[in-house]
């Protein structure tokens, strides 16, 4: 009897593991690869804005999945900032997502880092979900023409930043650049 519990219950263990596995490889079937349309949006600003991606066609999109718990949201948020105020002329706009925050705790946020991009407010997680992240911060390159250039998962430095931003100028953009030198 004691041999076929334990029996019973490795079995159960085994069929769980490969249905979690299965489970696992469905949904990374589904993740967003680089080349792939990125999926529009709506969401809303601390301003109480509404904002769709597709809105920003044109320009290149640096998408930042945060919150204000995250300590390494808190280190990379200066350097975004930083790094936006540097590339809002050529093309760049910085979308910082925050998750599933009341807006007073997210607008307190923003005002004692003093940023200046648009932060919109998913409290429901949607966005989060439709981009398939897993864990904060997450960042996706999106350039002008709405395609996902990279996707990553890691917090980064401000020269890290810099690099990916210089990804997505728009063409436009840097045949002014290169003209004016």
């Amino acid at each position: 009897m004691r041999k076929q519990s334990i029996l019973v219950g490795v079995a159960i263990v085994i069929i769980y593991v490969l249905f979690t596995n299965l489970s696992d490889i469905q949904k990374n079937e589904e993740v967003l690869s680089i080349g792939d349309e990125a999926p529009d949006f709506l969401l809303t600003t601390l301003e109480g804005k509404t904002v769709n991606l597709r809105d920003y066609r044109g320009k290149g999109v640096f998408l930042n999945f945060w919150a204000t718990y995250c300590p390494p949201c808190k280190k990379e948020m200066p350097f975004i900032q930083n790094q936006y105020e540097l590339f809002k002329e050529k093309g760049i706009i910085i979308l910082a997502v925050d998750v599933a925050e009341p807006q007073p705790v997210v607008e307190k946020f923003a005002l004692k880092y003093g940023l200046t991009f648009p932060i919109l407010l998913d409290l429901n997680q949607e966005t989060m979900d439709l981009y398939d992240v897993a864990a904060i911060p997450s960042s996706f390159l999106i350039d002008e023409n709405g395609k996902v250039v990279d996707r990553i998962t890691a917090s980064l430095t401000e020269s890290q930043i810099a690099d990916y931003l210089k990804l997505i100028v728009p063409e436009s953009e840097i045949d002014k650049t290169s003209i004016t030198q």
